[in-house]
C-alpha cells in the first residue's frame, strides 16, 4: 500500500471517531445554513480540522482543499500536490439520521488524482484506490458490474439543490431514464454513488454542479475498478465544470450520449 494512502485512512479513522461519536446527539448539533438546502455542522468542521491535522503532520508541504476551509493558502500552497477534502458528503442525510453519508480524502498530483479513499463511517465500508493499483473495499478488489443494456441498468443521481439553472437539462434526462432503465436512485452522497459504481451496486450515474471534493475520490475508484467516468462531453475535465456521467463501459456511453441530446448552449460540460 502507497504509504500518503496508508495516512488517508488514518486521517480517515481519525474523523470517524468523531462522526460517529455525534450521531447519537443530533438533537444537540448546532448548524449553520451556506446556503439554500447546503448546510454545515460543527461535526464537520470537526472532522475536516482532524483530518488536516493527520495530513499535515505526514506532508506538511501539500496544498489542501477542504469544503469547510477552502483552499488553504501559506502551507503547502503552489505545491503539485494537493489534498481533496470533504469531512461529511451527506451533511443533509447526517443531521437527518438517514444512514447514507461518507468521508471523502483525495489526493492528486497537477490535478490527477493519485489516491483516494471513500469511507461509509456508519458502516464501516472503507473504499480505496491508488493508480494504476486496483479499487477495493475492505481490502478486497472490487470491480464495476458487468451490465451492459440501460433497461437492466441500476442508475444513481443527484438532484438540483444548490443552483437550479440546468433543471430543465436535467428533468429531461430524468425523465427519459426513467423509462429507459431498471430504476434510479437518489441516495444523497455522490462520493458513495460513485463508490457504489466501482464495487458495482450502481451501473451508472449523473449529476450537475458537485464540487471537486464531492467527485475526486470516487473517480478514481471508478477508473481502478474498471469503469468511466467524464464531464458531459466526454473530457475529464468533471473536478472544473462539477457535471459528471459515470458508469460501467456499456452504460457510460448510453448515458453520455442521452446526456449530449440535453445540453444546451449554457450548460457547460
Amino acid at each position: 500500500m502507497h504509504p500518503a494512502l496508508n495516512v488517508i485512512i488514518k486521517a480517515a479513522r481519525r474523523a470517524s471517531q468523531i462522526i460517529n461519536r455525534s450521531s447519537s446527539e443530533l438533537d444537540h448539533l448546532k448548524i449553520t445554513t451556506k446556503r439554500q438546502s447546503d448546510f454545515v455542522t460543527e461535526v464537520d468542521k470537526a472532522a475536516e480540522a482532524a483530518i488536516i491535522e493527520v495530513l499535515r503532520e505526514a506532508y506538511p508541504d501539500y496544498g489542501i482543499l477542504a469544503e469547510e476551509s477552502g483552499e488553504s493558502a501559506g502551507q503547502g500552497a503552489g505545491s503539485d500536490y494537493q489534498w481533496i477534502i470533504d469531512p461529511l458528503d451527506g451533511t443533509t442525510n447526517y443531521i437527518h439520521g438517514f444512514p447514507q453519508y461518507a468521508i471523502s480524502i483525495a489526493l492528486a498530483y497537477k490535478g490527477q488524482v493519485q489516491q483516494a479513499l471513500v469511507y461509509d463511517t456508519l458502516r464501516n465500508e472503507m473504499f480505496t484506490a491508488s493508480k494504476g493499483g486496483g479499487a477495493f473495499l475492505n481490502e478486497r478488489r472490487i470491480r464495476v458490474s458487468k451490465c451492459l443494456k440501460l433497461e437492466d441498468s441500476l442508475i444513481g443521481t443527484g438532484f438540483p439543490y444548490r443552483s437550479f439553472e440546468h433543471v430543465n437539462a436535467y428533468l429531461g434526462m430524468l425523465k427519459e431514464l426513467m423509462q429507459k432503465t431498471a430504476g434510479i436512485r437518489r441516495p444523497g452522497a455522490a462520493s458513495l454513488d460513485l463508490a457504489y459504481i466501482a464495487c458495482g451496486r450502481l451501473d451508472g450515474f449523473w449529476e450537475f454542479g458537485l464540487s471537486p471534493w464531492d467527485i475526486a475520490g470516487g473517480a478514481l475508484l471508478i477508473s481502478e475498478a474498471g469503469g468511466l467516468i467524464s464531464d458531459l462531453a466526454g473530457n475529464e475535465s468533471y473536478l472544473e465544470t462539477g457535471n459528471v456521467i459515470a458508469g460501467t463501459p456499456k452504460i457510460f456511453a448510453q448515458l453520455l450520449q442521452i446526456a449530449d441530446s440535453y445540453r444546451t448552449s449554457n450548460l457547460k460540460a
